[in-house]
């Protein structure tokens, strides 16, 4: 499926068609160059969910947690900064990724491995025109 953002008026109305269309999965990762909209994108769609946190890219951090407007947790992480997968390990990534709490995360082709089967893989695409396209 395509999902074309407009402009940044029009991120929350496109964040909104996407969390329609993800089904049943929970891990989503998210691919794109370095300014593609990846961090702005996930931040519109955790604010469809109902997140009032304060939203920003973990990635120091590796992940940050927030909570939806449903009382559930929401996962957001930031696989940049990765130099091994023992720190993966060691953060403990299964409880997050099997949690079947919503997981977003950024840079995953660093950690590909580890994604479970079912991840769902999304394109961020910065198009000549401005806009972006998300291809999932």
């Amino acid at each position: 499926m395509k999902l074309t953002i407009k402009n940044i008026e029009s991120i929350h109305e496109t964040a909104r068609e996407f969390i329609n269309s993800i089904g049943d999965h929970r891990v989503l990762a998210f691919y794109g160059k370095m300014g593609a909209g990846k961090t702005t994108f996930t931040k519109a769609v955790c604010e469809e969910l109902g997140v009032t946190d304060v939203i920003t890219s973990p990635t120091f951090a590796i992940v940050n947690e927030y909570t939806a407007g449903n009382g559930e947790p929401v996962y957001h992480f930031d696989f940049y900064r990765i130099k091994k997968l023992e720190e993966v390990y060691d953060m403990g990534y299964e409880d997050y990724f099997y949690s079947g709490n919503l997981c977003l995360m950024e840079w995953p082709e660093l950690i590909e491995d580890l994604l479970p089967e079912d991840a769902l893989r999304i394109a961020i695409e910065e198009n000549p025109d401005g806009t972006r396209t998300v291809t999932f």
